[in-house]
């Protein structure tokens, strides 16, 4: 059993989660007994309580109780492979990649990372796929939800993963989503600033999961609120059906879009857990499925993303295809990708 550390955090492990920190440098601690002592007020970052997923700073004090010795340490094993189609799929996904970034098209219906009764079928399970030669798997540096498909980049080493989670963090990339929603907002361009708190419960619609929107007004006096910020532009509609819409999240909520355009009155189209999934829209905005032949699959894709290359300081932006579903819907509804501008909000909304 060790006694207590103070460790002082080193300007290059600054950004990481502090749970992973701790597993890299504790083998003998599991995610599990990392949120214990976080969660008794064992570990204390500059004195006070600490959460597992709190990003660490240069220069902070950690404090660290006695743990126990590790064990002995057995070999490495070898990534798990994934199957011949799985791995195909994930290499066939990738629209970019040098020496330091992978950029992929994620696949609606492939998550980021694993969860409860996800398996190894993940963008982070199937990444031994995309080792290319190099000796470590690429590392996710953001996530987007499973149904959600698009752009997503993975660092091939912990440097550059660093430095791409700090260019999110800090707001120096920038995210273009594209949605086909209910009805037509109005004005055809603004801001929404509904703040977002976890809605309460665990029902049978996943209200557990779920995030519930919050008047600006409101955000301070309620607990666990946090303020959330979306740019929206209507680039093309039939009617007062549905549009066509590219979504910016100035902020990095979870469910931000889903929820702030159901908020608006305007869910995305096959958001079933934001619009109601046995809805069909007429034009008043208020459901989340148009029915005929247009998919009631999540109509939400990860368009395009800018950031500075962490290495060669180039500004770089990536695009990625419309997945099968949503390339479906936009034929049939006569919408066609080179009659819009890459970034509608070039002028400010």
């Amino acid at each position: 059993m060790s006694g207590v550390q103070t460790i002082r955090i080193d300007p290059e492990d600054a950004g990481q989660r502090l749970d992973r920190f701790l597993k890299k440098r504790f083998a003998q601690l599991s995610q599990g007994m990392v949120e214990k002592l976080c969660r008794t007020g064992q570990l204390r970052l500059d004195g006070g309580r600490v959460k597992a997923s709190t990003r660490i700073e240069a220069g902070q004090e950690l404090r660290v109780p006695p743990l126990p010795d590790a064990a002995p340490v057995a070999p490495p094993s070898e990534p798990r492979q994934p199957s011949r189609s799985d791995a195909q799929m994930i290499e066939e996904a990738v629209i970019f990649r040098d020496q330091h970034i992978i950029a992929l098209n994620k696949p609606p219906g492939l998550p980021s990372q694993g969860g409860s009764g996800q398996g190894d079928r993940h963008v982070d399970g199937l990444s031994t796929a995309l080792m290319f030669g190099y000796k470590e798997r690429p590392k996710l540096v953001h996530r987007l939800d499973k149904d959600t498909s698009g752009v997503l980049l993975l660092a091939r080493t912990d440097r550059v993963a660093r430095a791409l989670s700090e260019a999110f963090r800090s707001r120096e990339t920038r995210k273009i989503y594209w949605a086909a929603v209910a009805g037509v907002p109005s004005p055809r361009m603004g801001t929404i600033r509904f703040g977002l708190v976890k809605a309460g419960g665990h029902g049978r619609g996943g209200e557990g999961e779920k995030m519930r929107a919050i008047h600006p007004r409101d955000i301070d006096a309620t607990p666990g609120a946090k303020r959330a910020t979306t740019d929206y532009a209507v680039m093309e509609n039939l009617g007062t059906r549905v549009s066509w819409c590219a979504l910016v999240p100035i902020t990095g909520r979870t469910h931000q879009l889903r929820a702030h355009m159901a908020e608006l009155g305007h869910p995305i189209i096959g958001d079933g857990k934001y619009g109601g999934s046995g809805q069909v829209n007429e034009g008043d905005g208020w459901g989340a499925q148009l029915g005929g032949e247009i998919s009631r699959k999540l109509h939400l894709h990860a368009r395009s993303i800018s950031f500075t290359h962490p290495i060669t300081r180039e500004r770089m932006t990536l695009t990625a295809d419309l997945p099968d579903h949503m390339r479906r819907t936009w034929k049939t509804l006569a919408w066609h990708e080179n009659d819009v501008p890459a970034d509608p909000f070039e002028d400010g909304p």
